[in-house]
């Protein structure tokens, strides 16, 4: 379950992304995975639901629950490190944790996945998915993505 890859993200798995909230066995006896979406109004939603209840099925669970909770919240803090790492090697700029130290930074953006430099700037609010913007590097040159943080 937790290695589904995210369908708009498939470099990086539901568990990665701190997306499966729990699984365990509901009141009536049957397995409940609970998973909390990053954004509500993600297109993705239906499709994650579809791929976990799959996953249960194959696992000798076909009667097994599927159920997206509001609450609490999902946040960028749930991203594993291993999660950050495959973002950034996949070119997207992962956000930082939000207890991490800010570094003197030149730019505004997020540090670049292509050089490592910090000289970024906001190229575009509108991204691939809903839930990313794109930067641009003035060292390199490069736009990516960048995953908002929540």
């Amino acid at each position: 379950m937790c290695d589904l890859p995210d369908p708009e993200l498939p470099v990086v798995s539901l568990g990665e992304l701190g997306v499966i909230q729990r699984v365990s066995k509901a009141v009536d006896g049957h397995l409940e995975v609970v998973f909390t979406p990053t954004f509500l109004g993600c297109p993705a939603l239906p499709a994650i639901a579809e791929a976990i209840a799959a996953v249960l099925a194959e696992c000798g669970h076909p009667d097994g629950k599927v159920r997206q909770a509001a609450a609490p919240a999902w946040s960028t803090d749930r991203i594993s490190a291993a999660g950050r790492r495959k973002l950034a090697e996949h070119g997207i700029a992962p956000p930082r944790p939000v207890n991490a130290p800010t570094p003197v930074r030149l730019g505004l953006g997020a540090p670049c996945p292509h050089c490592g430099s910090a000289a970024t700037r906001p190229h575009s609010t509108f991204g691939p998915t809903r839930c990313q913007s794109i930067l641009r590097c003035t060292a390199c040159g490069e736009t990516f993505p960048y995953l908002a943080t929540v």
